[in-house]
């Protein structure tokens, strides 16, 4: 049964695997036809025309050329487009710039804000009063630490008395600390311009400093006399400001009656005393002009004061003060000029077409207290209810002989020589 089944079968088994065959062998051509047809799209032998053989090779000889040309057209490009791009890194660094200043303003503002009190509305009529007072810097002892050091140990309450002096004020520098060693003042400082000086202040116990040399202001400090050591103190000033110390300025023609730093206001940027010698000229009046040409109205009213002495003032370290320093040493170091002029002309001319005034407070201190010569020998010593006023200072600015008064000073305020100032007369001779 096995064998006869296997018979007829055999035939049957043949007949099926021929056909598997050309099953498989059909596969196959369709998979290697289809892969051809993806690898090569166009045909396998593709015919190019002769006619386009030397068209190709001219066209190629021409690119070759055009591509050289085109090189350095890319080259200029390049280069013109780097130089517009170095513009742009320059715009957008002053653009940063600007920013960076305007975000700076606006921090100062919101600070100044802060300080000053929050917006309010205005209160009832005759209620209102604005604020005076500007707030100080933030101190940066990087600017000379050496005199940050000197001034952490010698000032009071952020506060000292400062001098400029060489070796042409030195009797007068004695009599100065003298009779500010006499009232008690401890927090002053003496800056020696020269040698000489430095050396008469350590003598006598006087605290001193000596700057680090600059060629261009030591000249002036050790050859100069009273205006050019005068329009110097601008310049040294800043950095007392800069470190956050108030200063109270003086000339070395002054003598000391009474401690200056318990009758200050500090409500300004600047208190200075004044050369005015009465109410009027010292806190200011209406002053006419009178123009008869012009008729009806040949009257015009104007406002006049005496001007600040720039020998003797009390500055704060607020920006208006630092930039009132800058204003006034930046004019002496171009033009030849009177400091106590241009120091007024800065603190006082109003913004007008082409000047910006400087927005800085100021107080006129009393007269009678921060005495002029003047003051002294026209009006007080010839007063009987007046020679009993102690003024807290005297500063001869008025007079040449300023040693002999200095003395004539002391002896009649401080050692009770009533007739002391009478063999003086009012002026100069």
């Amino acid at each position: 049964m096995i064998g006869g089944r296997s018979r007829r079968d055999g035939p049957m088994m043949r007949s099926i695997g021929h056909r598997s065959r050309i099953a498989v062998a059909i596969a196959v051509g369709v998979f290697f036809g289809c892969v051809f047809a993806f690898l090569y799209p166009h045909g396998l032998f593709v015919s190019i025309p002769r006619v386009h053989s030397r068209t190709s090779i001219r066209q190629l000889n021409s690119s070759s050329c055009e591509s050289s040309q085109g090189i350095h057209m890319l080259k200029l490009e390049f280069v013109a487009a780097s130089e517009e791009n170095a513009k742009l890194k320059n715009q957008v660094r002053e653009l940063t710039e600007k920013l960076r200043l305007a975000e700076q303003g606006e921090d100062n503002a919101r600070k100044q804000v802060l300080v000053l009190g929050k917006q309010q509305k205005a209160g009832p009529f005759g209620t209102v009063k604005s604020l005076r007072t500007n707030p100080t810097v933030i101190p940066d002892k990087s600017v000379n630490p050496r005199l940050a050091k000197i001034l952490k140990k010698l000032a009071l309450r952020q506060e000292l008395i400062v001098a400029l002096a060489n070796s042409n004020v030195k009797d007068m520098l004695e009599v100065w600390f003298s009779s500010i060693k006499k009232v008690g003042i401890p927090n002053y400082l003496v800056v020696a311009l020269d040698e000489e000086i430095a050396n008469f202040c350590r003598q006598n116990n006087v605290p001193v400093y000596e700057r680090d040399a600059d060629e261009g202001i030591d000249s002036i400090g050790r050859t100069g006399g009273n205006h050019a050591v005068s329009g110097l103190k601008f310049h040294i000033l800043r950095e007392f400001l800069q470190l956050g110390y108030s200063v109270l300025l003086s000339d070395v023609d002054i003598v000391y009656l009474q401690n200056p730093f318990d009758h200050l206001h500090r409500d300004s940027d600047i208190e200075s005393m004044t050369d005015g010698h009465d109410n009027q000229t010292a806190y200011g009046y209406d002053d006419v002009f009178d123009e008869p040409s012009m008729g009806w109205a040949r009257y015009a009213h104007t406002m006049r004061m005496w001007v600040y002495n720039s020998g003797f003032f009390f500055i704060r370290p607020t920006i208006p003060s630092i930039e009132l320093l800058d204003r006034v040493a930046g004019r002496l170091s171009r033009v030849k000029a009177w400091d106590q002029a241009v120091f007024n002309e800065e603190l006082f001319f109003p913004s007008h077409p082409g000047y910006d005034g400087l927005h800085a407070s100021r107080r006129t201190l009393d007269f009678y207290l921060f005495m002029n010569s003047k003051v002294l020998f026209k009006t007080v010593r010839k007063d009987a209810k007046l020679r009993k006023l102690k003024p807290v200072i005297v500063h001869l600015n008025y007079h040449p002989d300023k040693l002999e008064r200095m003395k004539a000073v002391v002896e009649y305020y401080v050692n009770g020589k009533h007739n002391a100032l009478e063999p003086f007369p009012l002026g100069s001779e």
